[in-house]
């Protein structure tokens, strides 16, 4: 039986936008401080929804992955299969899913000690992967994404029961103003913003390209921007943005040059597996969302083998 819910979207109506229901910082708070983030961090996250660390990791750190995407690029069977995602205007490769099962290296990253750490603060314990993908946009023709809550999809499409999941957003190449970077509505998470449009039958097959269902509403997206504007962190390679799930965020085309290609781990709760879908007719296939219970991540210790 389906579980009551607290956030229902994809209605034929439109539906009023309305607080959240869930913490945003989910330790209990006598063990807030259980884990590398301080009170000023922590802080942050609950006000904006995010936390940007420049330069977080070293170019010389995430240039493998850059590379390796580039391999993909070449590889017929990877490219004709649905977890490869074309450019809807260029036939370039937009997104890669299932990233930590694809390549080792993705994989050993998603259990980085330092990320981790963060996340299982934040979400309050162990933690497992929903989702991973690279998102590219080469010079030129990268398109963008439309405004949106990802807790939205999730929850609507996938049938995520709380808004208790974080995306953990590496750069693997400059991420500037002109190269389409990912933008934020700071404080957004605070309210959910239902959807109007009932959701089509295997949706993904043409919202993971042009998403036209789960897109909030220009008045709601005016409001939220008129009290928490909207921001664009850019830095290096090697950056790190960690966004809560509700967040509503977007992107621009890529008008330049230069590429801009970013890694995404969704870390969701073991406490928060996935149910039916609220808001669509079948579940989405395992590469958007990891139905099988996974076990819970360890952490990734770099130097155990050298002690």
């Amino acid at each position: 039986m389906q579980e009551k819910d607290d956030y229902v979207s994809r209605t034929e109506t439109s539906r009023p936008r309305h607080p959240r229901r869930d913490p945003v910082v989910h330790l209990d708070p006598a063990e807030r401080w259980n884990g590398p983030l301080g009170e000023v961090a922590l802080s942050a996250f609950e006000r904006d929804g995010f936390l940007w660390f420049e330069g977080f990791f070293s170019p010389d750190r995430v240039a493998p992955f850059f590379d390796e995407l580039a391999q993909m690029s070449r590889d017929e069977k990877l490219l004709n299969s649905d977890g490869v995602i074309r450019d809807p205007n260029s036939g370039a490769i937009r997104s890669v899913f299932d990233m930590h099962r694809l390549s080792p290296r993705f994989d050993e990253l998603t259990r980085d000690a330092r990320v981790l750490g963060m996340v299982q603060q934040l979400l309050g314990g162990d933690v497992y992967i929903h989702q991973s993908r690279i998102n590219d946009k080469y010079g030129f023709q990268g398109a963008g994404f439309d405004w949106h809550s990802d807790f939205e999809t999730w929850h609507a499409e996938d049938g995520m029961p709380r808004m208790r999941a974080i995306s953990a957003s590496i750069m693997l190449t400059d991420n500037n103003e002109f190269n389409g970077p990912l933008m934020l509505i700071p404080g957004s998470h605070h309210e959910f913003v239902p959807c109007q449009g009932v959701t089509p039958d295997q949706n993904w097959k043409s919202s993971l390209k042009m998403q036209d269902v789960g897109v909030p509403s220009q008045q709601d997206l005016q409001a939220l921007v008129n009290r928490g504007g909207i921001t664009a962190p850019k830095g290096p390679a090697g950056s790190l943005l960690l966004f809560e799930c509700n967040t509503l965020h977007a992107s621009n085309s890529n008008m330049s040059p230069w590429p801009r290609s970013n890694l995404f781990f969704v870390y969701n709760s073991v406490h928060n597996r996935l149910v039916e879908p609220f808001a669509a007719p079948r579940p989405r296939p395992a590469f958007l969302a990891d139905r099988d219970n996974p076990e819970p991540l360890e952490l990734h210790d770099p130097y155990a083998e050298m002690r």
